[in-house]
């Protein structure tokens, strides 16, 4: 009889542990793992925010940046790591929605690896081109794409990325086609549309807008539903093209299991920290629109775009690698 106590004593504990972890969460440093280079959007966000959480909770917050396999690196480690809200993860929908679809074996799964926390931004792209060159509107350039088929030379940042997955969408809308040269990177593709040796191309707006108010790139167009607030001059491509609509997302995840109130808890204290008027008005100077959702609306965009990407991706034929 005392055995089956102390079993019985045990088993309760080991129930009770999560909870009694969480009432007491947190009493240590909390990492968040960003699967990108210092400089990159999540990774300003996430150290924008960190010392706003420190105020509110008393405890750092440590930026690791784990850059490798386009940001599949970073989310397979938080993937493996224990579940106590101890270590979170940045994602996009990049490596977390498109590229589940492009490749034959991935690290991690999107649904049963991790739990939502909160999506916490949303970007747009750009359509733009050589300033000095022939293109000047959005119509024009959709007309000559079609007058002239396979002729355009569109960059983008590789094969099934997320900027080619938006050149994909205007392409079927707009119905054209066109040559796609993949690149490295987008510094490597600006640098080609400035030298004439391609025509265009669709990049996330922070890494183009220095290029573009300096004169050196035309922006044809935004990919948001309605025109972005940073170019209020320039249309949404929805205007020459109706329904289109390529943005981005950055979101912050957790390792499936993390108890539900600090999966709570961290979604209040993220929104808070990047809602405060200084730190909004930092990420919306580059373009970016601040969210304040919780983890089920984030759930829900995940599923929804995974679906998205997925029926593209089938659409335009693209085989896994």
């Amino acid at each position: 009889m005392p055995r089956i106590f102390a079993l019985s004593a045990i088993a309760a504990v080991l129930l009770l542990s999560p909870l009694l972890h969480a009432q007491q969460y947190p009493n240590k440093p909390i990492r968040i793992i960003v699967p990108f280079p210092p400089g990159d959007t999540l990774d300003t966000t996430s150290r924008l925010m960190a010392p706003k959480i420190l105020e509110r909770l008393g405890q750092s917050i440590v930026v690791d940046n784990r850059v490798g396999s386009a940001g599949q690196l970073g989310l397979e480690l938080a993937a493996h790591a224990s579940p106590d809200g101890y270590t979170i993860v940045g994602g996009q929908g990049g490596n977390l929605v498109v590229q589940p679809h492009t490749y034959k074996k991935m690290p991690y799964d999107t649904f049963k690896d991790f739990v939502p926390i909160a999506n916490v931004t949303r970007n747009y792209l750009g359509l733009v081109v050589n300033a000095g060159g022939q293109h000047k509107t959005l119509k024009d350039f959709v007309n000559y794409g079609r007058a002239n088929a396979g002729k355009l030379a569109f960059a983008s940042n590789g094969e099934g990325g997320f900027p080619h997955m938006a050149i994909e969408m205007m392409r079927l809308a707009g119905g054209f086609t066109y040559l796609h040269v993949p690149y490295k990177g987008s510094a490597q593709i600006v640098t080609e549309i400035l030298g004439n040796r391609i025509d265009a191309t669709i990049l996330g707006i922070g890494s183009i807008a220095p290029f573009i108010q300096g004169g050196r790139l035309r922006l044809l167009a935004v990919t948001s539903p309605t025109r972005a607030a940073l170019f209020p001059d320039v249309p949404a491509m929805a205007e020459i093209l109706p329904g289109y609509d390529s943005r981005g997302w950055f979101g912050y995840l957790a390792p499936a299991g993390t108890p539900p109130k600090i999966v709570a808890l961290l979604n209040a204290e993220i929104n808070r920290a990047l809602n405060a008027p200084e730190i909004r008005e930092k990420l919306e100077a580059t373009g970016l629109t601040v969210l304040n959702e919780s983890p089920e609306a984030f759930a829900k965009t995940l599923r929804e775009d995974y679906d998205i990407y997925g029926k593209l991706i089938k659409t335009i034929g693209l085989q896994p690698q």
